[in-house]
């Protein structure tokens, strides 16, 4: 292994099904970790309460900016469709691909098809993130 750590980003819906989309979002962590990688999700770290209000547009910009800002300094961008792929989640695909940063598609539902692109499809991973292997849930939605 390589001493230095891959970094990337994680795109993941997060409006909608706020619980559902924290649970996958964080799930999708874990799938980076347990590649070596060290991910880095703005919508999950940003909307904690006390930070951002991802309702209001300006604070929800200044998440984004911040996002993409860090993103520039990351070695790939990593696309989680299960769920399928919000606006937001375009927008980091868009910023990616126009600095030159690779993106790459994946999936926590291995041999199933991912879900809309409206984000519409109910939780076919939720058996997956409540009871990681050899561990309780990951924890609640808030």
């Amino acid at each position: 292994m390589s001493d230095k750590i891959r970094t990337v980003i994680v795109e993941s819906p997060y409006a909608g099904d706020l619980a559902a989309n924290r649970r996958y979002a964080r799930a999708a962590l874990r799938d980076c970790l347990s590649r070596g990688e060290a991910p880095f999700a703005s919508h999950l770290l940003y909307t904690q309460p006390g930070v951002l209000r991802d309702g209001v547009a300006a604070e929800r910009q200044w998440g984004i900016d911040a996002g993409l800002a860090i993103g520039r300094r990351m070695d790939a961008t990593v696309v989680y469709t299960d769920r399928g792929y919000s606006v937001g989640m375009r927008y980091g695909i868009a910023a990616a691909q126009a600095a030159g940063r690779p993106v790459e598609y994946r999936s926590l539902t291995k041999g199933q098809e991912p879900k809309s692109a409206d984000n519409s499809g109910s939780g076919t991973f939720d058996a997956l993130v409540q009871q990681p292997s050899g561990g309780g849930p990951l924890g609640d939605d808030n």
